[in-house]
């Protein structure tokens, strides 16, 4: 697996909890590159969300393999060449959704594949895991008016966080070389307030100097 001095930062989080409009803020400020995974790209994303059982492993496959080409390509032409990346996603996400929306058949045959491509795969250096309650989630996905997010169930949205919570608890238990920064969603309004985004940027420029990892 690559490891860089470079920063490699991803931001992570459930859906609607405001990943890419950090990321962008992140990239804006430090002057990174910046990753955005594909969603609204996935054919199968809109009929997946209609009946989940029946579309799961398509909707799984088509998001491993693009986000297995987008990493592919950023660690060949910034990471290697030593420029910084800020990601609004982690391929390691791929698996809780996987875990929870996959029958057992299909989990094993998606986890063979999963590790196959990812194991030689760039891991970030700082992870940012942003989190909210689940009326904050609704709300902004409500606001942001995806038409392909209209038919998320709030328990699965529910789940989908509580999957997040011990997701990275595991991943800080099993990673202590990375630094875990976790922002609680329903506190910080980084959109609306200055100050609340200027203390984000402060934190996570403790974990980062002059294009390099402090550690």
């Amino acid at each position: 697996m690559g490891e860089y001095h470079v920063p490699f930062i991803a931001v992570e989080g459930p859906i609607g909890v405001g990943k890419t409009s950090l990321s962008n803020k992140i990239a804006q400020h430090f002057y990174f590159h910046l990753l955005k995974e594909i969603v609204e790209e996935n054919p199968f994303l809109g009929k997946f969300y209609d009946n989940i059982e029946e579309w799961s492993f398509q909707t799984e496959m088509f998001f491993l393999c693009n986000r297995y080409k987008q990493l592919e390509d950023i660690e060949k032409h910034y990471l290697k060449q030593d420029k910084p990346v800020v990601s609004d996603y982690h391929i390691y996400k791929n698996m809780i959704f996987a875990k929870r929306t996959l029958n057992a058949d299909q989990f094993y045959k998606y986890e063979q594949i999963f590790h196959i491509l990812t194991n030689d795969m760039p891991k970030p250096n700082v992870m940012i895991y942003l989190h909210a309650s689940l009326d904050t989630l609704l709300e902004r996905i409500r606001k942001r008016g995806r038409e392909v997010e209209k038919n998320i169930q709030p328990e699965y949205l529910k789940q989908l966080s509580k999957d997040y919570d011990q997701f990275m608890n595991e991943f800080e238990a099993n990673n202590p070389d990375i630094p875990v920064i976790r922002l609680n969603g329903d506190n910080l309004d980084f959109i609306k307030h200055q100050e609340d985004l200027d203390h984000i940027l402060s934190v996570v420029e403790k974990h980062i100097h002059k294009g390099e990892v402090v550690t």
